[in-house]
């Protein structure tokens, strides 16, 4: 069981990373549109519980922090790869109801992105605008795609049987 759980985690981490890379749309300050990069981590997350999602989803955060990532600032570091990515382990406590945790996770994950948003990146706001306003709508400019797209892709394995939730 540990040697499985070993491997399904390295192996959906992997996933993840190579999908972050199969880009839809970038946007100038990071976060990008991908073809379905957190289903991976969302997938482990149902199959192996909060503490296996949260742990993956933390894994692919200094993954792609150490690959990609932009050094600002050590509190936005944190908040924008472990902590964004590793919230997406609680689409666990939705198991049953998987596009539910889906929402739940990709909105976590929203929070902490926003939040780095208004303390570290209100600079790139538009003059006059609300950093509040900038980060929610720059963070929800790819963060609900990607919900959509997360979304409907479980939606499709799961008509197609093909959702193994354990």
């Amino acid at each position: 069981r540990r040697v499985r759980l070993l491997a399904e985690t390295s192996m959906f981490v992997a996933l993840s990373l190579v999908l972050s890379y199969l880009k839809i749309y970038q946007l100038p300050y990071g976060g990008s549109i991908t073809l379905g990069s957190m289903v991976p981590i969302l997938l482990l997350a149902f199959r192996w519980g909060l503490r296996v999602g949260v742990f993956g989803g933390a894994v692919f955060g200094l993954a792609k922090m150490v690959l990609d990532g932009w050094v600002y600032n050590p509190l936005g570091m944190f908040l924008d790869y472990p902590l964004a990515f590793g919230l997406l382990g609680i689409a666990a406590l939705f198991r049953e109801r998987p596009l539910l945790g889906v929402v739940a996770a990709l909105t976590a994950r929203f929070i902490s992105h926003f939040i780095s948003g208004v303390l570290f990146f209100w600079i790139y706001a538009p003059e006059g605008m609300s950093p509040i306003v900038y980060s929610a709508v720059y963070n929800g400019s790819y963060i609900l795609p990607e919900m959509a797209i997360s979304c409907l892709i479980l939606y499709l394995l799961d008509r197609r049987g093909l959702l193994t939730l354990s």
